[in-house]
């Protein structure tokens, strides 16, 4: 069943803030999806291609909705464009295309810088635990706080929304972070969907960090990228973009770690990627 997310509310308790939202939302959804706001994801998000109809549209929503309720801030000169807000919130609806949630509620606005930063040494990350440690100055390509805000480099965004073979996603990756974050720690544990999965994640999130962490540190090549050795949050994070950008692989080679985040995120991304390259296939006969 697909998510709809002016449904998004609990039929108990609905309180005066979630009538005023939905209320919004659906004043929001009552607009067609612009013509050339579809252009852009067929031609520059190369996961929208793999939908069906059905989940097109339901995405195509939610883009709508998030582009509404967030601020997109350009750094360092860069002017927000309709290409800039169109795919940076199409990735990270594609998390949320089957689930129940309120589109990362308590993030306000996203910082697109154009092209590598380098972080601010007085600036503490939120997996530092004692405030007397700094970070050192870093290039990074995203980062992201607890309530926010999420850092994006443009250049890096751009490319992997149109090149997931190079297995790197850093809009996947940082709001993985935020959906890690939602109880309060960054753990690599989101919030899951009942006792069950919560024992199979344990199970399965620390075999697999753990062998990932003595296959980075002994050299040996890791189907995973290594930096998920860093910790679990980070683990969590590439895991996500390697659900999504390399599933059929994941699949194959993890096939445990596949299943967990299938049934996390409730989307089965190695048949989409099947069933894709199949109608090409097809079409080219």
């Amino acid at each position: 069943m697909i998510f709809r997310p002016e449904l998004n509310v609990t039929k108990c308790g609905k309180s005066l803030f979630h009538w005023l939202r939905d209320h919004r939302r659906k004043k929001i959804l009552q607009e067609p999806f612009p013509a050339d706001f579809r252009e852009i994801l067929k031609k520059r998000y190369r996961h929208y291609s793999f939908l069906d109809d059905a989940e097109k549209r339901h995405l195509e929503q939610l883009v709508q909705v998030f582009m509404a309720e967030k601020e997109f801030e350009g750094c360092k000169g860069l002017e927000i464009t309709h290409e800039i807000r169109v795919l940076i919130s199409a990735e990270a609806c594609m998390l949320l295309l089957c689930l129940h949630h309120d589109l990362y509620r308590g993030l306000d606005s996203i910082l697109v810088y154009p092209s590598v930063v380098v972080t601010p040494p007085s600036t503490r990350g939120v997996f530092l635990q004692s405030p007397l440690i700094e970070r050192q100055r870093t290039p990074i390509s995203g980062q992201a706080f607890m309530r926010g805000p999420v850092i994006l480099v443009w250049d890096v965004v751009k490319r992997d929304a149109r090149h997931p073979e190079r297995k790197h996603n850093v809009v996947y990756h940082e709001f993985a972070h935020l959906l890690d974050m939602e109880d309060g720690t960054a753990d690599g544990t989101p919030v899951l969907h009942g006792r069950e999965q919560y024992r199979q994640w344990a199970k399965v999130f620390t075999e697999e960090f753990v062998a990932l962490r003595r296959r980075s540190e002994q050299g040996r090549k890791t189907f995973l990228d290594s930096y998920g050795a860093l910790n679990e949050a980070e683990f969590f994070a590439v895991a996500t973009e390697f659900f999504f950008d390399e599933p059929v692989q994941m699949q194959t080679k993890h096939k445990a770690l596949y299943d967990v985040l299938s049934g996390f995120y409730k989307q089965d991304t190695a048949a989409r990627e099947r069933r894709y390259r199949e109608g090409r296939q097809h079409r080219v006969k």
